[in-house]
């Protein structure tokens, strides 16, 4: 009985989600989790799919997009924007 009542317990620890929030790191930076999934929505709708390859659509930035998330505008900022942008949709 107390093995049972000890598995139920433990149980229901791992299945209330976590006050904890999850972060992506890229270097020296950190979005939420929920801002990166964004983000790859964003890119994923701004690439044309080719037979051979995945083509980025010339010209579009996901700066530019009123549905980017605020905690990654300050990016937008830097010169290698493009690039980080490209990692964290990955």
């Amino acid at each position: 009985m107390k093995g049972f009542l000890s598995f139920t317990v433990l149980a229901l620890l791992l299945l209330l989600p976590s006050p904890q929030a999850v972060y992506v790191q890229d270097g020296d930076l950190k979005f939420s989790l929920e801002s990166v999934k964004k983000l790859k929505e964003l890119m994923d709708e701004k690439r044309q799919i080719n037979p051979r390859m995945l083509v980025s659509v010339s010209g579009s930035s996901p700066c530019s997009d009123k549905d980017l998330p605020e905690e990654l505008l300050p990016v937008c900022k830097r010169e290698d924007a493009p690039k980080i942008f490209e990692r964290l949709s990955m």
